[in-house]
Order: C-alpha cells, then structure tokens, then sequence
C-alpha cells in the first residue's frame, strides 16, 4: 500500500508526480526538518509554468561568482523535482546518464533539476544534513584503501576510465592506497557525484551546466569549508564559473 501523502506537503497533493516518487522520497517529507518539504514547498509555487533564469541569475549567493543575465536569451526554466516534472514525467537521458556514471549499484539522487532552452542547474539543497561522505569508506570496506582478497576483483567505479571518474573532473590527488587517511573522494562524494551526473546529463541535452547548493543562510558557516575545498579542486574554469551557493531565503524572494 503507498504511503499516505504528509501533511507538510503544502501546495500541489493532486500532482501526478506523488504517483511516481519512490516511497523514500515520500516518507522523507514526514522528518523533521525536511529537505524535501523545504524544497517542494518552495519551489512548486514559483516553479509554474517556469523560473525565470534572469530573476535566479539576480538573486544576491552567499558564495559564487556575479551573473549578469540581462543580455541574455530569455530561458524558463522547468523543475524536475527527483528525476521528475509535476506531471510526473522521468527527465529524459536521466536514468542512462546514472547507469552510466553509477554503474549497476545505488544511483546518485540528485534533488533538483531546473532545464531550460540553454541551461541545465542542478541542485543539491540542504536544511540540516551534511554533505554526505562516501558509506564504504566510512564503513571500512573501501576497495582501494581496505585492501581485501577481492578488492582486485571489485575496484571503486570512481577511479576507473569512463563517465564515473571523478579524478576527470575533479583534483582528488593520487589514487588512494591500502592506509591512506580519508580520501577527498570519501569527503566530497555527493557533490562529486552531482557534479558527474549533471555535466553528463547537460551534455546529452547539449546545454550550458550550473552545479548550485542551496542552504539556510545562517548555515553557510558551517558548509563554507567543505564547498570551498570542493570547489578548488574543480578543474574546470567554466563550470567551477557557475557553482553557486544560495540560500532558501533568496530563493523564497523569487517572485514571477
């Protein structure tokens, strides 16, 4: 039987959408403090039938580079809330782009993404959690640095050729080894992983790629180190150009 839609949802119960998220999306939304209540709740009233990209573009970061949009092409840009739109429609590429990058395991859940005509924004939106960390290392069963018997045999994705590498796009140093301290691949796993699935998905809609993270301003303190260590190691000029952090009081300034 599927869950019971919460009461935290405040805007759009009848959306086909709650017909096709996965159930630990749903219950999410009944945590205190929920992200995905924040996020839903924020941007299904703007995101009708669009957001504007020069209205976001304006919207002042708590970290990023200045956007200057008002020359640009107009571009609405439509939410896909978890891989979906409101009608409940899977983003097209989606789910080969995490096969892809992810391999047959757990796939990377990226919150939002907002498309447009030229633009992709991915994002990553936070209220309380940390940025997650990768679980095998933290669990000790890292292949590359809790050498097993099989480790040969079952080597970390991440550090292998293909749309997974994240030392492609990412300096993360050396390899890691057997007695390594905790790798920045374990540090910053979510967001490198974000970052993989966008660039990935941006290129196959041949659009322009943004990797945004958005977060309560008076929490930016406690995630300025880790985001700033993340993005220097951004080895792109042009992408490490449109990361941005906002704040959810920004975002809620947004107006059509």
């Amino acid at each position: 039987m599927a869950r019971p839609l919460s009461r935290k949802i405040l805007h759009g119960l009848e959306e086909p959408i709650f017909e096709r998220l996965p159930q630990s999306v749903i219950a999410n939304f009944d945590r205190p403090r929920s992200e995905n209540a924040l996020l839903w709740n924020c941007f299904y009233p703007r995101g009708t039938p669009g957001l504007d990209w020069r209205k976001l573009a304006s919207l002042r970061p708590c970290w990023g580079t200045a956007l200057d949009a008002s020359r640009e092409a107009d571009d609405l840009l439509k939410p896909y809330f978890w891989g979906y739109d409101v009608s409940g429609s899977r983003l097209t590429h989606l789910d080969e782009v995490l096969m892809a990058v992810d391999g047959p395991g757990p796939k990377t859940e990226v919150d939002l993404f907002l498309m447009g005509r030229s633009k992709l924004i991915v994002v990553e939106a936070k209220h309380t959690a940390g940025l997650g960390r990768c679980s095998r290392y933290q669990a000790g069963r890292c292949p590359e640095i809790h050498a097993s018997p099989s480790a040969e045999d079952d080597p970390c994705r991440y550090w292998l050729p293909g749309a997974g590498e994240m030392s492609a796009e990412l300096d993360f140093g050396a390899r890691p080894v057997p007695g390594d301290e905790a790798p920045a691949c374990s540090l910053h796993y979510q967001l490198a992983r974000t970052l993989l699935v966008g660039k990935e998905l941006a290129r196959r809609h041949k659009l322009e790629f943004h990797l945004w993270l958005i977060l309560p301003r008076r929490s930016w303190r406690g995630y300025q180190a880790a985001w700033l260590d993340f993005a220097r190691r951004v080895q792109s000029e042009a992408i490490w150009r449109r990361m941005r952090v906002l704040a959810w009081e920004a975002i809620q300034s947004y107006s059509a």
